[in-house]
């Protein structure tokens, strides 16, 4: 007995150190990326990536928001459609994935069979640029963000076998006490798919987060730029100027700015907002990719 218990104790010693240091494996990192951007190149080049700065330099900071306006409405552009994006992304994907999901739907699997198809072949860019230009006239318009991706074949698919895998009791339970399906839908199956819906918002708000092919497609209204896309931009400016620069033989303070914290400030400014909402989502993502993904 007294064998067992040492033999557990020292197995869960074991886990705990491969644990902490899996942990440090990834916040490490982090911290050289945080403090790459608060130095400046020469001391990258001179001492390495170091985890805590010993010379601090905002310059690449100073030169991203050099327009704080600008950076202003794109964070707020980022916001409006990572938000409104997703809360609609998903309502409209569990509209469609429940019914699906029911298997007194008569025409389910030949609905499935049409969306799976979407996820083999698709119309392409330019068939989809025309259609988003021509016909629906969504160029410049902030809707371009939201309205042609607002539904995914594969997560669709994962909501569906989600929702598979519950009780069909709950939902028979239900009709006999007269509820619609709207109702079972809301308070019933809602409820229960916390972990997939969690799952695929945080999918939905990473991928409207980090959107800028379409704004470089349909978008030329500086007010309407995303973060990415303005980030990116603010990068090529800098590297230009910094050839420009070498190439004329110019070497003066204003025309030498940084390129490696650049980038990494860039990163920071980019990334920091998913760090920290992203343990909201932690509880429920696991359980979702791992129920959502069992066939149905």
């Amino acid at each position: 007995m007294i064998e067992n218990k040492k033999s557990f104790v020292f197995m869960q010693t074991c886990l705990h150190v491969i644990f902490i240091m899996a942990c440090i494996s990834f916040v490490i990192p982090l911290m050289i990326l945080v403090s790459s951007s608060l130095t400046s190149d020469q001391a990258i080049r001179d001492l390495g990536y170091p985890i805590i700065p010993k010379l601090i330099d905002l310059t690449a900071y100073k030169i991203i928001f050099r327009n704080p306006q600008k950076m202003v409405t794109a964070y707020e552009v980022t916001a409006f459609i990572s938000v409104v994006g997703s809360l609609l992304s998903v309502i409209v994907m569990g509209l469609i994935a429940y019914p699906l999901s029911r298997r007194d739907f008569a025409y389910r699997k030949g609905i499935t069979q049409y969306i799976f198809l979407t996820m083999l072949f698709s119309g392409g860019l330019i068939p989809g640029y025309i259609l988003t230009t021509q016909y629906l006239h969504m160029n410049d318009n902030i809707l371009v963000y939201i309205i042609p991706s607002l539904a995914s074949a594969w997560y669709i698919i994962i909501m569906r076998t989600f929702f598979q895998a519950l009780p069909i009791s709950l939902i028979e339970s239900a009709k006999m006490d007269g509820a619609k399906e709207l109702y079972i839908l809301m308070r019933i199956i809602a409820p229960l798919s916390k972990p997939v819906i969690a799952t695929i918002g945080l999918f939905c708000l990473l991928g409207k987060w980090n959107e800028w092919y379409m704004t470089l497609l349909y978008i030329r209204n500086e007010k309407l730029f995303t973060l990415q896309y303005l980030l990116q931009r603010v990068l090529n400016e800098v590297q230009f100027l910094k050839e420009y620069a070498s190439q004329m033989n110019i070497y003066t303070a204003n025309m030498k700015p940084p390129t490696l914290s650049m980038r990494y400030a860039l990163t920071v400014v980019a990334a920091g907002p998913m760090l920290i909402i992203f343990p909201f989502f932690q509880k429920y993502f696991t359980k979702g990719l791992t129920i959502g993904a069992v066939k149905g």
